[in-house]
């Protein structure tokens, strides 16, 4: 029997797998097919941190997007827990981000000023007495740092599955080959193992994304950011906050495991871990928090984010194609842009619009056909 569905999903990470959960909020089914299995690549092994407030395009083109999305994950953390019994740990978390030059300290107090002004966050600058206080471990020799309150956390992988799991879709194992259809309507996605016919697709394809250049000639100019993360043992107390600071980032966990990194490398769809990255990444540590640094190590990951050359979201309707939406391209940021991108890309399936903040996104502005 042939096998059919309304929205073939093409990619099982945050993105696809958000997308499926806010169609079935609008009563669309549909197939999500990856092959590697759900939230195995970046979506499974980022650190998680839901920050709306810094990053690249904040402020700037992703800062209203960013803090919608924000919004969304609290509100839907309760409903997706009970509705599928996994807690993927949505949680407010506190970071001290350190000062190791006098370079650092403007910007860190020019950042403690525009957080402590948002409702619901505390900012503020610590003197190195004040950070050894809050965190006695850390190194020596610091300048000061700024201290947060008010950004959120999550379990990247178990989220992924939760939105999975409460959209009720279809997951077909499989490597999607291309693409099939007429009149400018997809009808058939085509795999190594076989077909699926569908009404519309979904590309979600994160890093991958330029595959479906060929396969729908258009221009998607989505690449791979490799980055590497120890997640470290640590013995005594376990550690009550974020930490960055001189290119080192420490996110401790609920299991008393270190999450620690990340790096930014551009080498193509290389996913192996590196023993000189780990050794760049433990150097780094020695100068914020030199226990972790010589601390056992549980589990080395490589990731590749999807980034765009305005490192911004491509979202919305394929040009030139009736059926066809992109859902990719959220770099750094794809944990917390998840439920904005899932959201917005199932009203323009289901109603032709949407409210949230997705101007400037949409695929056109790359839009040169290819021949």
């Amino acid at each position: 029997m042939a096998e059919t569905t309304d929205v073939a999903i093409i990619g099982g990470g945050a993105a696809g797998c958000a997308v499926a959960y806010y169609l079935a909020q609008s009563g669309v089914k549909s197939t999500i097919i990856e092959r590697e299995g759900l939230g195995n690549q970046a979506s499974g092994n980022a650190a998680g941190g839901l920050n709306p407030l810094t990053g690249i395009g904040i402020p700037g083109g992703l800062e209203s997007f960013a803090w919608e999305c924000f919004e969304l994950h609290a509100g839907i953390y309760e409903g997706l827990k009970d509705q599928t019994g996994i807690d993927y740990q949505h949680r407010t978390v506190a970071k001290i981000e350190l000062a190791l030059e006098e370079s650092d300290i403007p910007g860190l107090k020019e950042t403690a000023e525009r957080l402590d002004a948002v409702d619901g966050f505390e900012a503020r600058w610590l003197e190195p007495n004040e950070v050894a206080k809050l965190e006695p471990r850390i190194a020596p020799g610091i300048l000061g740092g700024m201290y947060d309150y008010g950004n959120n956390a999550a379990d990247s992988y178990k989220m992924t599955n939760a939105f999975a799991q409460a959209a009720g879709s279809t997951i077909r194992e499989g490597n999607v080959m291309g693409l099939e259809g007429t009149g400018g309507k997809i009808d058939r996605v085509i795999l190594e193992d076989g077909e699926i016919s569908c009404g519309q697709v979904v590309m979600a394809m994160g890093p991958w994304s330029r595959r479906a250049e060929a396969w729908l000639g258009i221009y998607i100019p989505v690449d791979p950011l490799k980055g590497e993360i120890l997640r470290l043992e640590l013995e005594g107390d376990r550690i009550q906050y974020d930490i960055s600071g001189g290119g080192a980032s420490i996110y401790p966990k609920l299991d008393g495991l270190n999450w620690c990194g990340t790096t930014e490398d551009w080498k193509g769809f290389d996913r192996e871990t590196s023993e000189e990255v780990a050794k760049e990444i433990r150097k780094r540590l020695a100068r914020i928090f030199p226990q972790l640094a010589d601390s056992k190590l549980s589990k080395h990951t490589a990731c590749l984010r999807p980034v765009t050359p305005d490192w911004l979201p491509v979202l919305g309707q394929a040009p030139g194609w009736e059926n066809v939406y992109l859902a990719t391209g959220a770099g750094k940021k794809g944990i917390l842009l998840a439920p904005g991108i899932g959201k917005s890309v199932a009203d323009l399936m289901t109603t032709g619009e949407t409210a949230l903040s997705i101007q400037g996104y949409a695929p056109e502005r790359f839009a040169t056909h290819l021949a």
